[in-house]
């Protein structure tokens, strides 16, 4: 479905409301624009919260940190 929105006079615009549910978009969070031969490409990308950083150094049952690192550097998710 498309979505219209205007840019201001101080290039500001908004993200729909209907897109900014759907994809749980919040203050905070940052949007890459990439441009493209075919257009521009707009993705959201979640700003890293306090939880976020707590849960990485949280280990109930997972391996020692050694372990965690090598499987970090091998790009598994954790």
């Amino acid at each position: 479905m498309l979505s219209k929105t205007i840019i201001s006079t101080g290039y500001q615009t908004v993200v729909p409301a209907r897109i900014r549910k759907a994809h749980q978009i919040i203050p905070g969070d940052i949007l890459d624009w990439t441009d493209t031969e075919k257009g521009i490409i707009v993705q959201p990308r979640k700003k890293v919260t306090l939880q976020d950083i707590t849960d990485l150094i949280t280990t109930k049952g997972l391996p020692d940190a050694v372990e965690l690192k090598k499987r970090v550097q091998k790009g598994e998710k954790i």
